[in-house]
């Protein structure tokens, strides 16, 4: 398994698809790993080479106590990148992978050729944010894991497709404590709501029609008016496009890094 280190932890990564396709970076939401974009690959592996990050205390990437940051967070995936030998790439992070998307554009915008924002925004309810973190970790994951499916999926989703409501929920629990609390804490510290006017780069905000987590009005509306040129498209479904709509979002993303 390919793995980047940082901070003496280590970041999983796995990179797909033909070596001469523009490279792709895809991040996942808080409370989920890379399998998040499972549906969606049929259509953009054939077209990119893509480079799929476990978030740290996610998936098969270590954990570590304590709070994190977005910057590093961000960090960790230019960590992967350099391991994958990928100087510069597209980024599309759905929540919080989209948070991390634009402080890395922030930080480095050398790197980053052009930004999918997926369900996401640039300021959050630091109060519930903290809830969020203290939950965590007085009860775990389990505790919050009904919670964060109600705002993941859409209720038609849920009664259509039990299954993968299921394992959405099992990934939920199976999120490291310290993993999902420190991400937690770094959507609750953001800072890049008066930042992100500094972003230059070709960007797509995406938004669920029934997502109540970060819905176009108040979160990709706020984006949207923030960086000059940023295109809009809204897909089927609530919180995590890359289940309940894949083809639309692979799509939205043709249109952007290939129109």
């Amino acid at each position: 398994m390919p793995f980047a280190a940082r901070d003496g932890r280590r970041i999983y990564w796995k990179l797909e698809g033909a070596d001469a396709a523009p490279p792709l970076v895809l991040l996942n939401s808080i409370g989920t790993d890379m399998d998040l974009w499972d549906a969606a690959l049929p259509e953009l592996r054939s077209a990119y080479r893509l480079l799929r990050v476990d978030t740290r205390g996610h998936g098969a990437s270590d954990a570590g106590a304590g709070d994190y940051s977005l910057a590093g967070l961000s960090d960790d995936v230019f960590a992967a990148m350099d391991d994958a030998g990928i100087a510069n790439a597209a980024v599309a992070g759905v929540s919080l992978g989209g948070m991390m998307a634009m402080e890395m554009e922030l930080a480095r915008p050398d790197r980053i050729s052009a930004l999918v924002l997926v369900c996401t925004s640039a300021t959050m309810d630091p109060a519930a944010w903290e809830a969020r973190v203290a939950a965590v970790r007085g009860g775990g994951t389990a505790s919050i894991a009904d919670l964060a499916v109600e705002r993941f999926l859409s209720p038609d989703f849920v009664a259509r497709e039990p299954a993968i409501t299921a394992t959405i929920r099992r990934g939920v629990i199976a999120t490291a404590d310290d993993g999902y609390a420190g991400c937690a804490a770094a959507i609750r510290d953001m800072d890049l709501a008066n930042r992100i006017t500094a972003i230059s780069c070709p960007t797509l905000v995406v938004t669920g029609r029934q997502d109540i987590s970060t819905p176009l009005d108040g979160h990709g509306d706020a984006i949207l008016s923030r960086i000059a040129g940023a295109r809009h498209a809204a897909v089927s479904g609530a919180h995590l496009p890359p289940v309940e709509a894949p083809g639309e979002l692979a799509t939205a993303i043709d249109d952007l890094l290939q129109g």
